[in-house]
């Protein structure tokens, strides 16, 4: 096969597997973020939610203590947004 084939094969599959335009919008704006934010969101949750627990509000503790996990999955979200791209066939 030749570098030219590989490059149309390669082609062809970004197309059947590229993002649709939500997505892709997503993904560009989401990239602007620095990842910080993210990490510093979580702890700041685990913060508060410590807070709510020393003061005897369990239920507001447990409710911001669930905000952590999200804060660190769309931290990941964006550095694989910033490392592998939005999309192949956008670049």
């Amino acid at each position: 096969m030749t570098a030219t084939a590989t490059q149309r094969v390669a082609t062809q599959e970004a197309q059947q597997h590229s993002e649709g335009i939500v997505a892709r919008t997503i993904e560009q704006q989401t990239a602007k973020l620095p990842s910080d934010i993210f990490l510093w969101g979580a702890l700041g949750s685990i913060g508060v939610s410590l807070y709510f627990e020393l003061k005897g509000n369990a239920e507001k503790s447990r409710f911001v203590g669930q905000w952590v996990s999200p804060f660190l999955l769309l931290g990941v979200y964006n550095k694989l947004v910033k490392l592998a791209g939005s999309d192949r066939l956008n670049k």
